[in-house]
């Protein structure tokens, strides 16, 4: 890893959390990722289980986390498996974790090897009554692929069939939901670098040059602070490029005149920053411009005003609706015919925002909690209403990331230029 290392206090605490909602004499299993191949002996970047990591902050192939509070040997109530250091696959593939070193990283005491796991394993779920098992139940979930976490599923119901078998992906949807003071720290330390970085693009941007530029200034930039890297493919389209939401290609030239919005942001000790700004690629915004801005700023300052406990995303978000409405009319988007003659289903203002105006935050870009259930403190969210005009080929959106508190929210990305007046000013540098 890159990055320093992380206080345990959070794992440990996360642990607690999740082992506070198991069942009286139950054992909790979580697996690792799989590494998935690419071309020939290739594979792609490996990228950790959000679960297992939540628990224990290792980041290492091939882990698994097992969680037994009511065993009655005590070392074995919390264990981290590993595999083995190999001298000989270490000089091809690199360093694996020690058991002292892992035991540093998650706060776990006993660590076991992957390849005495199994006799070990089957004790334990004989002495339980009930076996937790993970899966993917984030709402945006689009693969089909069986990942390794569904067939770890078959394998331990094949083989122990009159357990009973409960799901920790919903205890898990709760409590990553609820942000630790300990994990915003760790948050913030991505948003600090991704501030740093917004302000060095300011600096580089002109007439001229290409987004590909651009984003490998993004990478140098988070790499250079000790960032694990993007934690998202960044999206940097200038002019009519930003109409598309999830534009990747990265390859045009900014052109002068024209705006350019970009969405990026550092992962850092395995916790994502969210960050989109729109710039003028030549440092000054046109009239017109600096309205259709100012518009998605007042939208954004007022999601920011209702974005408190108590309050659902639907909800949330029809309240975001009504004031894009009423924005729409005032810089001329739309029309009063258009409101009244709209669809309960599809309002007049999608035809300039079409996309939701928040989603949580955390380990995950797009991280596990609920749209129907009222919103909790602790929370992480981002904050991102856009206007897309296609008359116009423009596009602008402005996104910070809000930690919920029981008295409303806290902005992480307070600091970082958003008025045109600040950005402008700093452009002039």
């Amino acid at each position: 890893m890159k990055y320093q290392p992380l206080d345990p206090a959070i794992f440990i605490n996360n642990r607690k959390r999740f082992i506070s909602n198991m069942l009286p004499n139950s054992i909790a299993v979580f697996v690792s990722n799989d590494e998935w191949p690419s071309n020939g002996d290739a594979l792609h970047p490996f990228k950790q289980n959000s679960d297992l990591y939540w628990l224990s902050g290792i980041v290492q192939e091939d882990s698994m986390v097992v969680l037994f509070p009511d065993n009655p040997d005590p070392k074995f109530r919390e264990v981290l498996v590993l595999v083995r250091p190999n001298e000989l696959k270490e000089k091809w593939d690199g360093k694996r974790l020690r058991a002292a070193e892992a035991k540093a990283i998650s706060g776990i005491g006993t660590v076991v090897w992957l390849d005495s796991l199994d006799a070990l394993l089957q004790g334990w779920i004989h002495l339980a009554d009930t076996i937790y098992l993970d899966s993917n139940e984030n709402d945006r979930k689009a693969s089909a692929i069986r990942s390794r976490e569904y067939r770890f599923i078959d394998e331990m119901k094949a083989q122990y069939p009159l357990h009973h078998f409960m799901r920790a992906a919903k205890i898990m949807k709760e409590l990553r939901a609820i942000k630790s003071k300990e994990e915003i720290v760790v948050v913030q330390k991505a948003i600090d670098i991704t501030d740093i970085t917004f302000r060095r693009l300011m600096k580089f941007i002109q007439p001229g040059v290409n987004e590909c530029e651009i984003e490998a200034e993004i990478w140098h930039s988070f790499l250079s602070q000790r960032a694990t890297g993007p934690a998202y493919g960044s999206i940097i389209a200038s002019g009519d490029n930003a109409r598309t939401l999830h534009y990747v290609s990265n390859n045009a030239e900014c052109k002068d005149g024209d705006l350019i919005l970009m969405d990026f942001g550092a992962e850092y000790g395995g916790y994502c920053a969210d960050l989109t700004r729109t710039i003028p690629v030549n440092g000054k915004f046109t009239r017109r411009q600096k309205t259709v801005y100012n518009a998605c700023l007042h939208l954004h300052n007022y999601a920011k005003s209702i974005l408190k406990p108590g309050i659902s995303i639907l909800d949330y978000t029809d309240k975001v609706g009504e004031e894009a409405t009423q924005q729409f009319l005032k810089i001329g988007l739309l029309k009063k015919s258009d409101v009244k003659n709209e669809e309960p289903d599809n309002r007049a203002y999608r035809k300039y925002l079409y996309h939701g105006i928040s989603h949580h935050l955390g380990i995950d870009v797009h991280d596990l909690g609920t749209r129907t259930a009222p919103i909790k403190a602790g929370m992480l969210f981002t904050i991102e209403p856009g206007i897309y005009i296609e008359e116009e080929q423009m596009g602008v959106r402005i996104e910070n990331n809000f930690w919920i508190t029981k008295n409303g929210n806290t902005d992480l990305m307070k600091n970082i230029p958003i008025t045109v007046e600040e950005i402008e000013s700093y452009m002039k540098r």
